[in-house]
């Protein structure tokens, strides 16, 4: 670990890890996510939760030689050998009736972690299993991008922490008049509750318009608003008074839409928690994620981990444009936070919490979140993570690498090994180390598009892998240029085994 990272109080750990174990109550952990190294920080960092280490984990994409467990890693690319678009959304029914045989063998029905629970992951389960995850019905409820307005108005979060917007329940009416409704030139129009950028429609002309209309409704036409998007981690535990004590994470600068890093419009890149925030803004954010938390509790009983989506101005506000309840793509590294600050992983207590147990061993929610404010607004070590794609438009192979690992930026353009890694803790960027995580096996065929996995690490601002909210660093471009170097075109990928026809 970098001298940034400190070891929890063993006393700390041994209540989170027995309160973890009562929860658990003999039977054993399996994750159910994309990445089949989920968890990896709270097993992996300073001070690892042995009961978080999970017997067997199910997914897209397996764990590296770092990550594996004396257990069952069953990923759908392990049968495919092959990775895209396509793969990463079809990975469950790829591994289906493998994963519900994999778990009826345990020795014990088992609990499954997982970012929302469906019917699928109960099957999976079977009979005396659990799934440890917010309810998918719940989450649709919670997530409705139309809905969210409301949500901030019936929690009391300020007028000037909201976007401007309508609702549209029928058929979107003509630019011009949504215009002249929000008050502004540019829009963005969200319907649905889905993740990752989708449901997101930003609009410049009545093309994006007709693209925006052919989502299904109700709509959210909300005025589009420049600045950094953000992301922050909430955590909720049910208290003794009946209602819930609410710990606010910091909140990261996330950049979006960056064409040459292969994300989309609206789409994230990655999240960086070393950059400072203006205190008043910090002191908004926390005051109304509390609000949130405790609505949400209210109104629907919701407690354990959720995201908040916001916009950090130009000018120093803060202003709320989404809702996430559920694990997201930022809990592995945001989880960081909490290690830096000598706690376990917020995930820890979000397990323990859907599994019906008490969390003992945070401090007053009132005591952590006035640190939250003070971490946020000076310059310190943070975390970060960026996104890594095949950008071009044939299909290649990663080659030349020994896998996941902490690599450094070579001299003739391509990545150096270092060392062995499996936390962002492990790597330090502003010495130029970088933790890549997830990357494929040399065998694996990846198809445009492909997730190649994240580059992480640790710094306190110069390794930022962002310049702007759409702009790489210097650093972050190089990255990128590096580890194209090592993507071998396929000419033929047809005849590649495992490569669908």
């Amino acid at each position: 670990m970098t001298g940034w990272m400190t070891q929890p109080d063993p006393g700390l750990l041994d209540a989170a890890d027995t309160a973890l174990g009562k929860a658990l109550a003999g039977r054993p952990l399996v994750t159910a996510e994309r990445f089949g190294s989920s968890m990896r920080t709270l097993y992996a960092g300073p001070g690892p939760l042995a009961r978080a280490r999970p017997l067997a984990a199910i997914g897209c994409y397996p764990a590296w030689d770092a990550a594996a467990w004396p257990g069952a890693v069953l990923a759908a690319e392990d049968r495919t050998r092959v990775r895209g678009p396509v793969q990463r959304h079809a990975w469950m029914e790829e591994v289906d009736g493998e994963a519900a045989a994999l778990l009826a063998a345990l020795p014990a029905p088992p609990v499954v972690a997982a970012w929302y629970a469906t019917g699928r992951l109960r099957r999976w389960a079977g009979p005396g299993g659990a799934v440890a995850a917010i309810d998918g019905r719940l989450r649709a409820v919670i997530e409705d991008k139309a809905a969210f307005d409301h949500l901030l108005e019936a929690a009391g979060v300020p007028q000037r922490m909201r976007i401007p917007a309508l609702r549209v329940d029928g058929k979107l009416p003509a630019l011009s008049e949504l215009r002249r409704r929000v008050g502004t030139e540019r829009l963005v129009v969200q319907a649905g509750a889905d993740s990752g950028g989708r449901g997101t429609v930003f609009v410049d002309n009545d093309a994006d318009l007709a693209r925006a209309a052919a989502m299904p409704g109700p709509y959210k036409i909300a005025a589009f608003v420049a600045g950094w998007s953000s992301n922050t981690t909430v955590l909720s535990v049910p208290d003794e008074n009946g209602s819930v004590a609410v710990y606010v994470d910091r909140p990261s600068h996330k950049a979006i839409g960056i064409a040459e890093a292969g994300i989309g419009p609206g789409k994230s890149a990655g999240n960086d928690w070393s950059r400072p925030w203006p205190a008043e803004a910090a002191a908004d954010l926390v005051d109304a994620s509390v609000r949130i938390a405790t609505h949400l509790w209210a109104e629907h009983r919701m407690a354990g981990l959720f995201g908040l989506d916001t916009i950090l101005t130009p000018d120093g506000r803060a202003v709320f444009n989404e809702i996430n309840c559920r694990n997201q793509g930022t809990t592995e590294v945001s989880g960081v936070n909490q290690q830096l600050r000598g706690l376990p992983p917020f995930a820890a207590a979000h397990l323990t919490v859907l599994l019906g147990h008490r969390v003992v061993w945070l401090p007053a929610p009132e005591e952590f979140n006035a640190d939250t404010i003070g971490v946020a607004t000076t310059v310190g070590a943070g975390p970060f993570y960026l996104k890594l794609r095949h950008r071009g438009m044939t299909p290649v192979r990663l080659t030349g690498l020994r896998g996941s690992g902490v690599y450094r930026l070579g001299g003739a353009g391509g990545l150096l090994w270092v060392r062995p890694g499996l936390h962002p803790g492990q790597a330090n960027a502003d010495l130029g180390e970088l933790l890549l995580a997830n990357l494929p096996a040399e065998d694996v065929l990846c198809l445009p598009g492909a997730e190649l996995g994240t580059a992480e690490a640790l710094t306190t601002g110069p390794g930022t892998p962002f310049a702007a909210p759409h702009q790489l660093s210097g650093l972050g471009a190089a990255v990128l240029q590096a580890l194209a170097a090592h993507l071998t075109p396929v000419s033929d990928p047809t005849s590649c085994e495992g490569t669908p026809s």
